[in-house]
């Protein structure tokens, strides 16, 4: 098994409940709050976290911040601004890649061991989960070859489904074994 292998994890289940060092949020340029996983992770976190954020003046598509997790589980909340999708000729897949690699460079950067990411982009914006979970594997992958911290990365599925699709894709983009 290779050092990234042993080194992603993907399961089922609700991000806002996830005991890592960060979490990351699927956010809208505004940073405050919204639908799907970033609703979840809004409501769980409490008041605290939509306060921080408004100071942090938002972000454009491809940018992460980082706050503090409040009433989560999770340390740090770090929020992703993805691309809504366009049919790919919009620099979708390269500004997806910048959310991740920028959201893991901020792990690095606080000396975060654990990070959880949601499919980014996938539900109200309309990018491809297969697609998605290529980017997301693929740039995972390239910063873990080249960066020891975080130790672990966990793609959070919220259905069954989508995680065989994360596991699935994972043998071919990770190496992961059958």
């Amino acid at each position: 098994m290779s050092l990234v292998v042993s080194r992603v994890s993907i399961v089922r289940g609700d991000i806002a409940e996830l005991d890592v060092d960060a979490v990351v949020n699927a956010a809208n340029s505004t940073l405050l709050g919204g639908g799907g996983v970033d609703g979840a992770i809004h409501r769980a976190a409490g008041p605290g976290l939509l306060a921080e954020c408004r100071t942090l003046g938002g972000a454009s598509t491809g940018e992460a911040r980082i706050t503090r997790g409040y009433r989560l589980k999770a340390k740090h909340v770090i929020h992703a601004v993805g691309p809504v999708w366009h049919g790919g000729g919009r620099r979708e897949p390269e500004l997806l890649a910048s959310c991740y690699d920028k959201s893991l460079g901020l792990a690095r950067d606080h000396r975060l061991a654990s990070i959880a990411f949601p499919s980014i982009s996938t539900g109200a914006f309309g990018y491809p989960i297969e697609l998605a979970a290529a980017v997301a594997q693929s740039t995972v992958r390239t910063f873990l070859e080249n960066n020891a911290v975080p130790d672990l990365v966990i793609f959070c599925c919220f259905s069954e489904s989508d995680r065989l699709l994360y596991l699935h894709i994972a043998r071919r983009e990770l190496g992961f074994p059958s």
